[in-house]
């Protein structure tokens, strides 16, 4: 359902939100890939980006869904905000244990944070084109 707030994002904003989740998150792994750490390691910030990128993807969904009126428990809905603290809190503590060189430490941590921003505006925008494309159609047929 389409709402009087509810307006189309511009080609170069879905253009600019799809660019810096890639330039984010391919980053952050191609980082990975050439970092000099056990594979363990590698394995465990891999899984933090991961589990970051869904919590914050759920999290934007869960609150446009309570905005629209549609039900989010609020047990989930708290879920997702444990979630993404956790991933960020995570990182954090990955990162400041890590024998990484400050420098490094800052790359991961910027690369993760552009990540998860992105990932909220891709989400944010693939809802508002489907939710005005279905009223685009509906009105379509009511016309028709």
């Amino acid at each position: 359902m389409a709402t009087a707030s509810t307006h189309r994002p511009t080609g170069a904003f879905i253009g600019a939100s799809w660019a810096a989740l890639f330039v984010g998150a391919i980053t952050y792994l191609v980082g990975l890939w050439n970092a000099q750490m056990p594979l363990n390691e590698k394995g465990y910030y891999f899984t933090v980006l991961m589990y970051g990128l869904f919590s914050a993807v759920s999290l934007q969904k869960s609150v446009r869904d309570r905005l629209e009126g549609i039900p989010v428990t609020g047990m989930y809905f708290g879920l997702c905000w444990v979630s993404l603290g956790l991933s960020v809190l995570l990182l954090a503590v990955g990162l400041w244990n890590a024998s990484l060189a400050p420098s490094e430490k800052g790359f991961y941590g910027m690369a993760f944070l552009l990540s998860l921003f992105a990932a909220v505006a891709v989400q944010k925008n693939v809802r508002d084109v489907a939710l005005l494309g279905e009223a685009d159609a509906r009105d379509a047929s009511v016309e028709a």
